[in-house]
């Protein structure tokens, strides 16, 4: 099937399967279900954030059976080292040094979905290495290339302590298509749901639920080929996301103002660097998908403003006098880039 808009019909459908069968074991997070889904077919990797315990494994579990892909998964911590990720040595039953594939490995070039949970545990050679393997889809290993072609990387972040942490540095957190936020559910219906229901308590017979392969891993860099290909983005809409990339580095050209919110806030002093090339390449690789997925073959404004924050925030770089306080200025900065820049 090379015709790209078969491509896109059989793809639709799959893609709206995988999303009802995550929603079915992940209750509470259509909004978070839907943006990952955006990602996985916009084929670019993700930044995940929220707390301990609110479903991020599970999640992502439940995402790659659902992909039918191999799932690995790593444990950032202060003694990480880069070779962790690649080979696991040991001392066998008799006695001799032994060396097995190590999680980013394991698979060989079937792995889909890697986790690395606590990103900032680790130190910066490990997050150098994992780089290298989002941005070329391969790795050096066993003196040889391997190659991991279906390869998307999610990691999360311990944003509650600071301890024995590393910043993630803005050339890192630049190789992330979408920082996306997971929080515990706030209707009444899904919190009674996790606490008091069986069925969420173990998480392996939840994700056994989930059809193996429903949305195949192999399909999709064709497909997502064949969206960026046929999902148009009109010259007006065009002018709207470079008004949007001059505004991320100079608010103040776009009469964008904190002040009232944030006192003695100037703008003007406030932006380091606004959003990389790359980001705003990746907003309109998001923005077709989410139109596609909407049944469309052109993108609104409402597919840019629905994508905007998860793909742009983490990029901006304020200067180092405001990133303490980084989680109430960027937030704020983002609604009034949304409110004030003009929409076609």
């Amino acid at each position: 099937m090379s015709d790209p808009d078969s491509i896109l019909s059989a793809g639709s459908a799959m893609a709206q399967r995988l999303e009802r069968c995550v929603n079915g074991v992940v209750i509470g997070q259509a909004a978070a279900v839907r943006l990952l889904i955006i990602a996985v077919f916009a084929r670019g990797h993700v930044m995940l954030q929220g707390d301990v315990g609110v479903g991020k494994t599970t999640l992502l579990g439940a995402l790659a059976r659902g992909l039918g892909g191999g799932f690995s998964r790593i444990e950032g911590s202060v003694d990480l080292m880069p070779n962790d990720l690649l080979y696991h040595a040991y001392i066998d039953r008799d006695g001799r040094p032994a060396i097995e594939p190590g999680p980013l490995t394991r698979a060989g070039d079937s792995l889909a979905v890697f986790f690395f949970n606590e990103i900032n545990r680790a130190r910066p050679q490990v997050h150098a290495l994992l780089l290298r393997a989002m941005a070329e889809r391969s790795v050096q290993a066993f003196n040889r290339e391997v190659p991991l072609p279906l390869l998307q990387v999610f990691a999360d972040r311990n944003r509650l302590e600071r301890e024995e942490t590393f910043e993630i540095a803005s050339a890192a957190r630049d190789r992330f298509m979408m920082e996306i936020t997971v929080d515990a559910p706030s209707a009444e219906a899904d919190r009674r749901a996790l606490v008091f229901d069986p069925r969420f308590h173990d998480s392996d017979a939840l994700l056994a639920q989930v059809p193996e392969g429903v949305a195949p891993i192999g399909a999709l860099p064709a497909l997502s080929q064949a969206i960026q290909a046929r999902v148009h983005c009109a010259p007006a809409l065009q002018d709207y996301v470079l008004r949007l990339w001059d505004a991320t580095a100079a608010p103040q050209r776009h009469g964008l103002r904190l002040d009232e919110r944030i006192p003695g806030l100037d703008v003007a002093g406030l932006m380091l660097a606004g959003a990389s090339p790359r980001g705003m390449s990746q907003l309109l690789r998001a923005a077709r998908v989410a139109a596609w997925l909407d049944g469309r073959l052109h993108v609104t404004p409402e597919d840019l403003r629905s994508v905007f924050a998860p793909v742009i925030a983490h990029r901006l770089c304020l200067q180092p006098v405001h990133e303490l306080r980084r989680g109430d200025i960027v937030p704020l900065l983002i609604d009034e880039l949304m409110a004030r820049v003009p929409v076609p």
